[in-house]
């Protein structure tokens, strides 16, 4: 089913496509599709995390170029297609009072600029599905929810031929997928598994501190267990942002590919039905020329819409969702610095 199809994984910054959907991305390449990762900013202003590299010259003199090499490398493990969108990194800010969006970043940028630049590289590779963060960014960085906002409106204007006619031919991609998260059934399994074996679980802290943030459910669920250690590879190539002793590597990989070895995606808007109990990101499609000609009808109509409306603030959610698992990543103490 893959061979030849297309799939597109925007993303906020260089690192987010090894920690989010990477072994997604590696099994279908395996497969014979196409994907092509799209980096909105190039992660100019994400903090050094690999203990071991705060002080390297050549990382602090140049970090913008060291985060280019970086997604090179990952790319390259990968398989993957990659390009920048062009945009300046936002930074996470940090204080009481929060300080300002700096001037000129990805955040602050006017919402045409940035959906006409998606729109051009949509139209030119023409991808059948795309995928993206959650309306609340997977986490609270303003640049993964910029990256949703962008995709989603870059989703909907790409096949349109009145809406950036000068950013090529139309083409409507037909599904685009939220990124599953760290949701609380995949860390309470996996915290379970490392208590069993006698081993001490990173997450014992993250589930005692959980919060819930949104009632977004997966959909779509891609056995990828077997390119879990082509993931790890594409994350460490990503020096400046993992440590290679940290959080990230804690749990030994035959545990979480016995134990959780699959990666999740919750569709958010297609033009053909999504089944229950969907195991493919390209499934409905048919053929690769089916899925082509799809793409170019002009009067499709979208069959399935995933997106969540207002929901109430974290506090109230909380009390009416207590019972109910949900991605809780910015709970996540190791990434509060990170453009992970």
């Amino acid at each position: 089913m893959a061979q030849g199809m297309r799939l597109m994984a925007v993303h906020a910054h260089p690192d987010d496509e090894s920690s989010k959907g990477a072994a997604t991305t590696a099994k279908y390449v395996a497969a014979g599709a196409s994907v092509m990762v799209v980096s909105c900013t190039g992660g100019e202003r994400g903090d050094i995390l690999n203990e071991k590299l705060k002080d390297d010259p050549h990382i602090l003199r140049d970090i913008a170029q060291v985060r280019r090499d970086e997604m090179k490398a990952a790319q390259e493990v990968l398989g993957c297609e990659h390009t920048w969108l062009g945009f300046v990194d936002s930074g996470l800010p940090e204080g009481d009072p929060l300080p300002p969006l700096p001037d000129g970043c990805f955040g602050l940028e006017d919402i045409d600029v940035t959906t006409e630049a998606l729109v051009r590289v949509i139209r030119a590779w023409r991808p059948h599905v795309m995928t993206t963060y959650d309306e609340k960014g997977g986490y609270p960085h303003p640049d993964h929810i910029m990256c949703h906002t962008v995709s989603m409106a870059a989703f909907e204007a790409a096949g349109d031929p009145t809406r950036y006619p000068h950013a090529g031919e139309p083409w409507q991609p037909l599904k685009i997928y939220y990124n599953g998260g760290w949701s609380k059934d995949r860390l309470e399994a996996i915290h379970e598994a490392m208590l069993a074996e006698g081993l001490e679980s990173p997450y014992a802290e993250w589930l005692a501190n959980w919060k819930p943030r949104r009632s977004g459910r997966p959909t779509t669920t891609i056995a990828c267990g077997e390119f879990f250690e082509t993931r790890d590879r594409a994350l460490m190539a990503h020096a400046t942002q993992v440590d290679p002793d940290g959080f990230w590597f804690q749990v030994p990989l035959e545990i979480q590919q016995r134990v959780w070895g699959v990666e999740e995606f919750e569709a958010a808007m297609s033009y053909v039905p999504v089944a229950e109990g969907e195991d493919d990101l390209f499934a409905g499609l048919g053929t690769p020329a089916e899925a082509d000609a799809l793409a170019t009808r002009g009067d499709l109509e979208l069959v399935h819409d995933g997106r969540i409306g207002e929901e109430p603030a974290p506090e109230e959610a909380a009390e009416t969702a207590q019972h109910e698992p949900g991605d809780s990543s910015d709970t996540h103490t190791d990434d509060e610095k990170a453009d992970v």
